[in-house]
């Protein structure tokens, strides 16, 4: 009882147990006792004086082999596979695609070298010495556009301005891209299936040596070249299994009529405007050279009309192109039975200069179908005037409705209104009298 009543009026302090128990005198707690350091390694931490803070003390959060086990990682370990699947599958395509289109150009490079003097996309004509040491490395004649399409160049060659050549090959660089193709195509006729494919076009001069060879600092306009003019007409030879696609694909296909040829093997067939044409540039060589080709050749066509489909009459402006499409063999050693025809196709340009010249009475047909087509489009481009004509007339007859509809109070634009709709009416009426 003392000790209570000496607490009250100021006697001795209350123990350090007493006074943490209330909070109100919390502040006044006196300091827990201090403990000793940590014993830090100073071999490995920098003195104060150049780490300017006090040393970092490595506890088990840095300590990554110590705070985690490879459970935490079963994700990404599952994962793992599929990416390095895809990443190797992706450099095993990309490097065949390369390999491929490297063998198509050892095979045709010697070809290429003998018919144009310049060959890849430098446009430098190269001495006889390099020649050899080009030939040995033909992927310098190749540009690759992306890991599927492979591209190659020739020019300076007379009756061809230039030679552009496209292979096609499977998208074997995407894993899924490349099996989705393969699987929709075995399910879907129309999906179509992944091919290895070349396309070379040989667009010939057509007496235009001036103005696509132009010469810096000469005028060439005294120069004496040779007549490479020839008569444009449409000409092809297309193996049956192409033939379908071939004809929906192009235009200017859609043109020919298709008829069978004794000369050739029964596997393919000629479309051409007429027949004279056919028996004056199917020669024993080139007969000859589509037989030995085999399932390698697609078609072959002479042609001056856009594969696709014009829709304006300036995209019908004739130009003159020779086009071959073929399959790449399956290595290079097997492109032997292919390139007779390939040569040929090479040297097709010379025989059209000299004898594609055919009678009045054939180009005149040719020209009458020609000028079908022009009058279609010319047709359409006139109602497309009028339709366009219409639409403008409508649209100033709206903004001078609407002008007067704004200098109207709303009396003015009642009356308005209702005259409007009688109108509409009466016409209605005599569009309905008309169909009764």
């Amino acid at each position: 009882m003392a000790g209570v009543l000496k607490n009250v009026f100021g006697g001795t302090e209350p123990s350090n147990a007493a006074a943490v128990e209330d909070g109100d005198f919390a502040d006044f707690v006196e300091a827990p006792a201090p403990s000793p350091a940590p014993i830090v390694d100073t071999s490995s931490t920098p003195p104060l004086s150049q780490a300017g803070a006090e040393p970092v003390v490595y506890t088990k959060w840095y300590r990554v082999w110590e705070r985690t086990s490879p459970k935490d990682f079963m994700q990404e370990a599952m994962v793992l596979p599929f990416i390095l699947l895809i990443v190797l599958f992706h450099f095993w395509g990309t490097r065949k695609n390369r390999r491929r289109a490297t063998e198509w150009a050892t095979a045709h490079a010697s070809t290429l070298r003998n018919e144009f003097a310049v060959v890849g996309f430098d446009g430098i004509e190269k001495p006889e010495e390099s020649i050899t040491v080009e030939l040995s490395s033909p992927s310098s004649i190749l540009k690759e556009k992306s890991a599927q399409e492979f591209s190659s160049y020739a020019t300076g060659r007379q009756n061809v301005a230039f030679l552009d050549v496209a292979i096609k090959l499977p998208k074997r660089a995407n894993p899924v891209t490349y099996w989705m193709d393969q699987v929709f195509a075995f399910f879907f006729d129309s999906w179509p299936s992944p091919e290895e494919t070349y396309e070379a076009t040989a667009y010939t001069f057509d007496g235009k040596e001036k103005d696509l060879v132009p010469v810096p600092g000469k005028d060439t306009s005294s120069l004496k070249v040779n007549n490479s003019t020839y008569d444009g007409f449409i000409f092809a030879i297309v193996h049956k299994n192409h033939m379908r696609n071939f004809r929906n694909d192009r235009y200017d296909a859609s043109m020919t009529f298709t008829k069978d040829n004794a000369k050739l093997p029964q596997w393919v067939t000629v479309m051409t405007e007429s027949a004279e044409i056919t028996d004056t540039l199917l020669t024993p060589e080139l007969i000859q050279a589509v037989e030995k080709a085999g399932n390698g050749f697609k078609y072959l066509i002479v042609t001056d009309q856009p594969v696709d489909k014009p829709t304006k009459i300036e995209e019908t402006a004739p130009r003159k192109r020779v086009q071959l499409a073929g399959s790449l063999a399956s290595s290079a050693s097997d492109y032997a039975s292919t390139l007779p025809l390939f040569t040929q196709f090479l040297r097709l340009p010379d025989r059209l200069v000299s004898l594609g010249h055919f009678r009045p009475e054939v180009m005149r047909k040719i020209r009458n179908i020609r000028e079908e087509e022009i009058k279609k489009l010319r047709r359409l481009d006139e109602q497309e005037k009028a339709e366009e004509r219409k639409l403008a007339a409508e649209k100033l007859k709206k903004e001078e409705r609407e002008r007067l509809l704004r200098g109207m109070n709303a009396e003015e634009q009642r009356k308005f209104l209702e005259r409007e709709q009688q109108k509409e009416q009466r016409r209605s009426m005599k569009k309905y009298s008309k169909r009764g």
